[in-house]
């Protein structure tokens, strides 16, 4: 199974394509996209599309896990985060992929064993993981792989659930 982990932001997006074969995770690709603060809102989104589009066409993931927004009290943040976090969502669906929405704490549980872990611990178990030589940079991209390593974790579960009670 390959997933596409994605971090939405505007100003900069992560992103990791991770791996399960034989059991073993590998990384495909990860970074992230940057937008110009020069660039109009709408300029800066067509640019976040045409990126992820252009990702997902060249990498083939199976599915997509996205970082599920929460509430913050920084508004204008929260809206472009959200503008980004739609990008991505109608990105994945014009290329006809599932997605699944973590929480961060999610991701710390699944990737790190604690959900309150920090951004450096779930960084050195990402690299830790794909056997990386150093972790992701810019941390949005480690981010990003921890987003795929969470959903490549977790489905296997979920799925025995849906078959279980399906």
């Amino acid at each position: 199974m390959r997933v596409l982990g994605i971090d939405p932001g505007v100003a900069t997006m992560g992103y990791g394509v991770v791996e399960r074969a034989g059991g073993k995770l590998a990384p495909v690709t990860y970074g992230v996209i940057r937008t110009s603060a020069d660039e109009t809102q709408a300029r800066r989104l067509m640019t976040l599309r045409t990126a992820l589009a252009g990702i997902m066409r060249e990498h083939l993931p199976d599915v997509v896990a996205i970082e599920r927004l929460f509430f913050t009290t920084n508004v204008k943040t929260a809206m472009a985060v959200g503008q980004a976090s739609g990008i991505a969502l109608a990105t994945a669906a014009e290329a006809d992929l599932e997605v699944t929405d973590y929480t961060p704490n999610e991701v710390k549980q699944s990737v790190v064993g604690y959900g309150g872990a920090s951004k450096a611990q779930v960084q050195a178990m990402v690299t830790a993981l794909l056997g990386l030589a150093e972790a992701p940079r810019p941390p949005d991209a480690a981010d990003a792989c921890a987003l795929a390593i969470c959903h490549l974790n977790r489905s296997g579960l979920r799925e025995a659930i849906r078959r279980k009670t399906g």
